[in-house]
């Protein structure tokens, strides 16, 4: 290992994903396979970690994993796949679009609901 290099204990802390996450997803082809230490050990360098948010990012924006594990066959393209992924891209932001519209339609109705609980609790209803 290098100073740069870091364990998956490491890797888990900086990212909040757990130990057996990070195994799992190399071993679905989500992450290619990390480079190991003279000792055995996995050893994620930044690039590594550049994948890694950009995984967690997709992944709590709800993207399931099958979509990630596409883009991830089209990263192993290089340029040849960069259309595509960016295609995919576009999907899940028209997606993620649509979820922030209907959010702040149900914030809209929320504050309503709770300018109404207000008004009652301070007499300023009327009925």
């Amino acid at each position: 290992m290098t100073d740069k290099d870091l364990t998956i204990q490491q890797v888990a802390g900086l990212t909040g994903l757990s130990v057996h996450t990070l195994r799992y997803y190399e071993k679905i082809g989500l992450m290619d396979p990390i480079r190991r230490a003279k000792n055995g050990h996995r050893a994620y360098h930044m690039d590594d970690m550049e994948w890694i948010r950009l995984i967690v990012r997709l992944r709590s924006t709800g993207m399931p994993i099958v979509e990630m594990q596409r883009f991830a066959d089209m990263m192993r393209m290089g340029d040849a796949g960069i259309s595509r992924r960016r295609a995919l891209l576009e999907e899940h932001e028209q997606k993620l679009m649509l979820q922030a519209k209907e959010l702040e339609d149900t914030l809209v109705v929320l504050r309503d609901k709770i300018a109404y609980y207000r008004a009652w609790e301070s007499g300023e209803h009327s009925g």
